[in-house]
Parts: structure tokens; C-alpha cells; sequence
């Protein structure tokens, strides 16, 4: 399972670690993830969601249902 965000598709970013030699090697930097559990109350049921801290604000400002609804839509499953 690759490291991105189910609700905004954020994933890591690459970049170069530069110290003061400036001999550069490659790093990444990964998204803040969290498995969170949200209940949806039009179906009953509870969904897992690999979100972002990022995508967890988004969630409490919009509501549950109507990012799941999103998501369904783009056509990813839920």
C-alpha cells in the first residue's frame, strides 16, 4: 500500500538532504498518515480511512458523508 491520502491523493515528496559540504543525496519526505475510523450513519457502518492530517481537517469541515461521497464519485472504493 503506497503512502497517499484516500481523501486529498497526497503523497510524498522527494527533494535532496544538502549539508554543508553540499555533497547532496536523495530523501523523501512522507505524508503525516493516520488510520482513522468514521461511522456512516446512512449505511450503518463503520469505514477505515488512511487519511492525512491534512484530509482529517477536511473531513470535520465537510462531514464524513459528503467526502465519501466525493471519493465514490472519483471512483475510488470505500
Amino acid at each position: 500500500m503506497s503512502r497517499t491520502c484516500e481523501v486529498t491523493g497526497a503523497g510524498p515528496g522527494f527533494g535532496n538532504n544538502v549539508p554543508w559540504s553540499k555533497k547532496k543525496t536523495r530523501r523523501r519526505w512522507n505524508v503525516n498518515l493516520q488510520s482513522k475510523r468514521y461511522y456512516l450513519a446512512s449505511e450503518g457502518r463503520h469505514v477505515r480511512l488512511r487519511v492525512s492530517a491534512k484530509g482529517i481537517k477536511i473531513i470535520d469541515r465537510d462531514g464524513v458523508e459528503a467526502v465519501v461521497a466525493r471519493m465514490r464519485a472519483e471512483g475510488k472504493r470505500v
